[in-house]
């Protein structure tokens, strides 16, 4: 029988994203914790942060816990805010630019291999 899973989120390191700006992440839950479907993943982006244009192999849901920043998905932007959900499907390209920090937003994701591709402008 599969067990539960309690633990404080200071008690886990927020590690640099290296394709973004003033960008970190923690692994609140995942495989390690043996969740079997979902990763969930806690995002804090700085004053000047954010990511480039980019895929992701896997679909996205996030929750917006503080901040304000701009999120472009596919060919539209919007201004999201603490309280806002966000759905990003898989393969579509999005990019994060923060306007009031800090930016923090959760993010579950399927437990499946995932690829970040970096996109240049005339993509």
């Amino acid at each position: 029988m599969a067990r539960g899973v309690v633990k404080g989120s200071s008690s886990i390191d927020l590690r640099e994203v290296s394709e973004g700006n003033e960008t970190e992440m923690q692994v609140l839950i995942g495989p390690s914790d043996s969740a079997p479907n979902f990763a969930m993943r806690r995002f804090v982006m700085g004053e000047g942060g954010g990511m480039p244009r980019h895929t992701n192999e896997v679909e996205h849901e996030q929750f917006v816990l503080k901040g304000r920043a701009v999120i472009t998905i596919g060919d539209q932007s919007f201004d999201v805010r603490a309280g806002d959900a966000v759905f990003i499907p898989a393969r579509t390209p999005h990019s994060y630019s923060v306007v009031e920090e800090p930016f923090e937003f959760l993010c579950l994701v399927p437990n499946r291999e995932d690829t970040i591709r970096l996109l240049d402008d005339e993509t």
